[in-house]
This record gives C-alpha cells, structure tokens and sequence, in this order.
C-alpha cells in the first residue's frame, strides 16, 4: 500500500467529494453535448423502430412501418431530457470508473490493484456489450414482433414514444446487468465460492431459475418476449460453465 493509507478520515472524504463533483461534471457536460446533437441522438435511438435497420436488412426481414406518437405535451421535452441524461452518463462512464478506481486503488496492495483492474474492465466491457447485444438483437425483434401484431386488421398500432423509450431503457439496463454473469462467476469461482460441479448439478433449476427472472424482467408479457430475453441468459449461463471450469484449472 502506498503512503496515501496515513491521510485522515476528513482529507479522504474531500478526496471523494472532488471526485463525486468532477463525475457530475462530466456526466453534465457529456449530456448537454448529446441534448445539442438531437437528430443524431434520436437517429439512434429510433433507428431499430424503421425496417431500414440493420438487423431487418441482415434478417432479410419484410418493410414495414411501426408509428410513434406523442400523448403529453411536455412529453416530448421531458423525453429528450431523459436521453441526454442517459447517454451523458454512458458517454462519460470510462471517466467516471477511473476516478472511482482512483479513489480506491491506494488503499490496494499490489496485486489487489492489477486483480481490480482487470475485473472493472472486464464488467464494463460486459455491460457494453450487454447493451449492444439489446440494442442489435433483443430490442429490434421484440419491437418489430410486437409492433406489428395485430388480432385484427381493424385495429391499428400506435406506440407512445414514451413507453418505446421506457422500454429501450430499461432492457438495455437489465441486459447490461444479466451480462454481468459471466464476471460474477469468475470472481465467486476465484475464491473458491462456485464449482462448475455445481452449475452442472443444477442446470435444470437454473434454467427454471431463468425463465423466472426473465418474466419479471420482460416489460411484455408475451411468449415471444420471454423466450428473446430468456436465451441469452441461459447462454451466458452456459458460458459461465465453461470459465468457472477454467478457473478451477487455474487454481
């Protein structure tokens, strides 16, 4: 550990609290840039509601034509507001883990540091990837799936922007977290908490397990929907077999 372990309680926390303010700052500042590039920014996030996206192009999927209206009046702004924030805070986060890792590192021996540095990239670069896999995957077929179904050819879809958003949001949050399994495993198996024995041994209530917290997860109710959120997470479970059982090796 280095010298910084002497510092008094009082000079640690105004440490932390010039961190806290120079992660606000940058969170702030990196969503006024994206509340600036508007059409950019919904470019991206509407871009899986139009079959021109990539995924329905490489699917080879049908045109079709999902439409997004606006119920509030101050729903659009609040929307727009919500977004920016969203994507300032994931712009800015490689500067956010690295004040945070800062803070943290000096009271770290020397290997503890390299072991965290490893960990903290290796998560975030899980949560990307998590987000990523939604965004190209899960989020474009549950949106065409449920977008364009109808019980009647009377009845004509229209999706709020509001609840399209919501939905966005909240399974890219929950995706960037399932992925998360992996890491979370190699960590407890490090220790010697998990054996892939075990996993093996309970495959079957994992995957009942699974298909639980996919429908509490799924913000749809539908088969279709639960099966989308349900695979990926059985195959990072699977995943999560084999670098536990890699792990064991190594120790």
């Amino acid at each position: 550990m280095n010298d910084s372990g002497s510092l008094t309680f009082w000079e640690h926390l105004d440490i932390l609290r010039g961190s806290l303010i120079r992660m606000l700052v940058a969170a702030i500042v990196a969503g006024v840039a994206a509340f600036l590039l508007k059409d950019w920014l919904f470019d991206v996030v509407l871009a899986p509601s139009s079959s021109d996206f990539i995924t329905y192009r490489l699917l080879g999927v049908e045109p079709f034509r999902i439409e997004l209206v606006n119920t509030g009046l101050t729903e659009q702004f609040m929307i727009h507001m919500k977004v920016s924030l969203v994507a300032g805070i994931l712009i800015a986060s490689p500067y956010i883990l690295y004040l945070l890792f800062r803070f943290i590192s000096p009271a770290l021996y020397d290997n503890e540091r390299r072991y965290s540095v490893r960990l903290t990239v290796a998560a975030y670069l899980m949560f990307l990837f998590g987000v990523a896999v939604n965004y190209f995957v899960i989020f474009p077929l549950t949106v065409r799936f449920l977008g364009t179904y109808q019980v009647s050819d009377d009845i004509h879809n229209l999706l709020t922007i509001s609840s399209y958003v919501d939905t966005l949001a909240m399974m890219s949050l929950v995706f960037g977290i399932v992925f998360e399994i992996p890491v979370v495993s190699w960590l407890l198996a490090r220790f010697g908490l998990l054996k892939s024995v075990w996993m093996s041994r309970y495959r079957r209530h994992a995957i009942v397990a699974i298909v639980i917290v996919a429908a509490v997860i799924t913000p749809t109710s539908d088969v279709f929907t639960l099966f989308m959120v349900s695979l990926p997470i059985w195959l990072l479970y699977e995943a999560s077999v084999l670098i536990v059982r890699i792990t064991e090796k190594k120790n």
